[in-house]
């Protein structure tokens, strides 16, 4: 097995959409809800990515506007021509520097970034920036480390084949994904009334070819690791999922995605 090469794009959307996308348009449902912002507010949608989030703040909370922001050029033309609602919009732009005015915003929320950005702190910080006062602060992270089941299954199968491995599994690299580490994070900033709360969702693929195919689209950390393989690795790897996954009689694979989900106000 060959040492492991850590290479994360984000910027194809489509590709992103079939690996965690998909997954986190369900988590927003019910993180919304949990978040009780009126309807008629301004949004801020920190990461966006492909736009699954700012799509869900448009079809929930009936907003005034959500504006979203995100490095990725790919993602932000993804965005653009996905999401045609006029009360949104989309601009590429730093997590850690967020181009808007201080103090514009109703809520300010982030879907599945912080635990990517250099700073966590400099991105919460700008995110209270932009809002009003008493304005929400809200953002949710996977549990890579326990019940993301079906990222847990693949590092534990990629470190099983190559132990090197392990120090790409983000459940190792991203210890703030939890919620102690998360509302510690928000009392830094300065919020308050913080609250987190853990979120979980069903997470079925209709067969083994359903759950694999995400993992060849190069988008996020376990796909780039999988396609940094050669060919052989890879195939070594892909069947070892094949025999640890749990496979249902139809062929089916039923998983659960646990997300720890984080909000404040602004004092």
């Amino acid at each position: 097995m060959s040492d492991p090469k850590p290479h994360e794009a984000w910027a194809n959307g489509a590709a992103y959409e079939g690996y965690v996308g998909r997954w986190s348009r369900h988590v927003a449902r019910v993180f919304f809800d949990w978040l009780a912002v009126p309807s008629g507010r301004r949004w801020l949608d920190i990461g966006c990515g492909t736009g699954a989030l700012s799509q869900s703040i448009l079809a929930i909370t009936s907003p005034s506007a959500v504006k979203g922001i995100d490095r990725s050029d790919g993602f932000i033309a993804f965005a653009r021509q996905n999401v045609v609602d006029p009360r949104a919009s989309f601009e590429v732009g730093d997590a850690q520097n967020i181009p808007v005015e201080s103090g514009t915003y109703d809520a300010a929320v982030s879907g599945l970034v912080l635990n990517f950005v250099p700073s966590p702190l400099r991105m919460v910080t700008e995110m209270a920036r932009a809002v009003r006062q008493n304005g929400i602060v809200a953002l949710y992270v996977w549990d890579y480390a326990d019940k993301m089941e079906f990222m847990r299954y693949f590092w534990d199968a990629a470190a099983a084949l190559n132990p090197s491995a392990d120090v790409l599994d983000e459940g190792v690299r991203f210890p703030i994904c939890k919620p102690e580490p998360l509302a510690a994070l928000f009392r830094e900033v300065g919020l308050k009334n913080i609250e987190t709360q853990a979120i979980d969702i069903p997470t079925n693929f209709r067969d083994f070819d359903d759950y694999w195919s995400p993992f060849l689209g190069g988008q996020g950390s376990a796909p780039g690791y999988v396609m940094s393989l050669n060919e052989a690795d890879r195939a070594a790897l892909r069947e070892r999922m094949r025999a640890v996954l749990p496979v249902q009689p139809d062929n089916s694979i039923h998983l659960i995605a646990r997300a720890w989900a984080v909000r404040g106000v602004r004092a």
